[in-house]
């Protein structure tokens, strides 16, 4: 998994097992989502909020190990703004 590649595994409003997969494209951060682990990855054109919390986590402590350069975090908490404009950080 590149630099760039996060994922995370975690549980949807039904119950159901998921695990999410992100990857940075130029600017753009595509989410991918599975059920099982051979499953296919499947994209995730609009993923909720919580997936957009759980990426800011992740490039946070990212940069707190230099994995990822500062100013990542900002960019992203400005693109989270933009879809859901009700969020407080």
């Amino acid at each position: 998994m590149a630099k760039a590649e996060i994922s995370w595994k975690r549980r949807t409003d039904e119950g159901e097992k998921r695990e999410v997969y992100v990857q940075k494209v130029g600017t753009q951060w595509k989410f991918f989502k599975r059920a099982k682990r051979y499953d296919q990855w499947a994209a995730l054109p609009e993923p909720p909020l919580e997936d957009w919390m759980e990426l800011l986590d992740a490039i946070e402590r990212r940069i707190a190990r230099r994995l990822l350069k500062p100013g990542e975090d900002v960019r992203l908490k400005k693109l989270i703004l933009e879809n859901y404009p009700e969020t407080k950080f």
